[in-house]
């Protein structure tokens, strides 16, 4: 099974080497068919300089600024059966792609498989403030999904999605720039198979949006919009801020 990791990456030249290091190195380590697509999103900076001297990487453009957007830029420039989202300041762990394949193997219907962020340079009251965020994720899923049948949730930056299913359900909504793209998108697959949240999909991760915006600030501005995504099928907050590392 071809798997293709697509990495958005805005003004990202301090975070992009090694994340595409820990994508290359496992998939190496794993001896997997890999196709890896990074799509620079109208960065300023030296990020497509710094991809291009990875070799195996392939990097294409797209210049309209916004999350879905490059998302769904990867998604058709890519060619795998699956597809696993990343953002360009993650680590992918020992085994992830491994458990994801394993996964998608098992279950025919399964559309999308994501899981929690573990950030790395946050303190452990911050740690603990998210495990708490990330479990209270798994009730959308089983509620939401299954009972009232408004869909489902997902983590942007740690989730693969089945190609065909993907497919069916018409792509990535590009009108999203920021907010509510993960939970858009795990809404309408939800309709068209299973979306799954497993706390064995670990995706380390830099925190410095929480760390910019406070944990709890962050965590409650990410609730209120996968509830009105849910239920008003619209994000709450339209506006963010780019948080760089420079």
């Amino acid at each position: 099974m071809k798997l293709s990791v697509v990495i958005p990456a805005y003004n990202e030249e301090s975070y992009i080497g090694p994340c595409l290091k820990s994508v290359l190195r496992e998939g190496c380590r794993a001896g997997l068919d890999l196709e890896v697509v990074v799509v620079n999103n109208a960065s300023t900076d030296r990020t497509v300089e710094v991809v291009r001297k990875i070799p195996g990487v392939c990097v294409v453009d797209e210049p309209r600024k916004g999350l879905a957007r490059a998302r769904h830029r990867g998604y058709l420039e890519s060619h795998g059966e699956l597809i696993a989202n990343i953002d360009a300041d993650c680590k992918v762990r020992k085994g992830y792609f491994d458990r994801a394949i394993r996964a998608f193997d098992r279950n025919p219907r399964l559309a999308l498989l994501s899981g929690p962020f573990f950030y790395h340079d946050l303190p452990p009251v911050a740690q603990i403030g998210s495990i708490v965020f990330y479990f209270f994720s798994i009730f959308p899923n089983v509620l939401g999904q299954r009972i009232l049948k408004l869909g489902a949730v997902a983590q942007g930056g740690n989730f693969v999605v089945r190609r065909s299913a993907l497919d069916r359900a018409g792509g990535y909504n590009t009108s999203l720039v920021f907010h509510g793209e993960d939970t858009d998108i795990a809404i309408r697959l939800s309709r068209v198979g299973l979306v799954r949240f497993s706390f064995r999909q670990v995706m380390t991760t830099s925190g410095r949006r929480l760390r910019k915006e406070g944990t709890f600030r962050a965590g409650v501005v990410y609730t209120l919009n996968i509830i009105f995504m849910m239920i008003y099928k619209k994000v709450l907050t339209n506006t963010h801020e780019d948080v760089r590392d420079q």
